[in-house]
């Protein structure tokens, strides 16, 4: 995949980069695979509003993706390489030995034509999914499980990889995107390979509409704001943190920067072997 720049004509065009989805081969998705998408414009059951800045963007059609892969033993065929306007990857359209169809995230290098199976007898090659334990050291795979038969549920996202860093005593241990070292069981299942439309963390949208196409709004600095509307609000001209110098928070007062939200004693504490990387550091 390459990103392809524009003329700049207008301003706006001076600085977009969009992807030239030269992989995908089919501009429509296979209907029976499709869903009508709700949009709940960030608010909850009782319609009111929990996620700011969600709203509006263009009609979608939610894709049914086999984050599973239990048709196990039985080959399937790519038909397609096709867009997904849910997800930042591409997705790949697979019709099996027994006429079944199914849609599969579409890793790095996966072509039309190429055979693809999921089970404990597959090949350790790209598309295939495997359990943990029989996959090679140091594979690139994606789509991994947390708990067996669940389906996958991390490394999704376009360009996304872990490695497998070991197996011992029934457990993997997988270095995910993010620089953590995880303990997964052996037995879950991950596909093998680097998650396609690797380009995508390079687009540039180049101008606001586009983030509006996509169901993104406005997102206001609270510093800009009126001290009635948030705490960063006011001060004589620009000022860091309403006049004063105060720690950046969010609307209702929590801090914006450095609080650590996750529990302390969360249960799952006990399969993270590696802390991912400090940023800062």
């Amino acid at each position: 995949m390459a990103l392809k720049k524009f003329r700049p004509l207008t301003p706006t065009l001076r600085y977009t980069e969009l992807s030239d989805h030269a992989e995908v081969t089919a501009s429509k998705p296979h209907a029976p695979l499709t869903e009508s998408r709700h949009k709940s414009g960030g608010r909850n059951n009782h319609g009111r509003l929990t996620s700011r800045h969600i709203g509006g963007g263009h009609k979608q059609r939610y894709r049914i993706i086999d984050f599973k892969r239990n048709n196990y033993g039985v080959k399937g065929t790519v038909e397609t390489i096709e867009y997904d306007p849910i997800r930042t990857s591409y997705i790949a359209l697979v019709k099996f030995d027994n006429n079944e169809r199914r849609y599969i995230i579409a890793p790095s290098g996966l072509k039309v034509g190429a055979k693809v199976e999921s089970g404990p007898k597959a090949e350790p090659i790209v598309g295939n999914a495997l359990p943990l334990e029989l996959i090679p050291l140091s594979a690139s795979i994606h789509n991994i499980e947390m708990l067996p038969g669940r389906g996958g549920q991390l490394v999704r996202t376009a360009g996304g990889s872990a490695t497998i860093m070991s197996v011992d005593e029934g457990y993997a241990q997988i270095r995910l995107p993010s620089g953590e070292i995880r303990k997964i069981f052996a037995k879950c299942y991950a596909t093998i390979g680097q998650v396609g439309n690797i380009e995508h963390e390079n687009v540039s949208l180049g101008k606001a509409g586009r983030s509006r196409w996509l169901g993104r709004r406005p997102h206001v600095r609270g510093m800009v704001m009126n001290p009635i509307d948030h705490p960063n609000g006011g001060g004589q001209g620009k000022s860091k943190g309403g006049g004063g110098r105060q720690h950046p928070v969010s609307p209702w007062g929590q801090l914006a920067k450095g609080l650590k939200t996750r529990p302390k004693y969360k249960p799952s504490n006990k399969f993270i072997v590696e802390r991912r990387k400090n940023k800062k550091a």
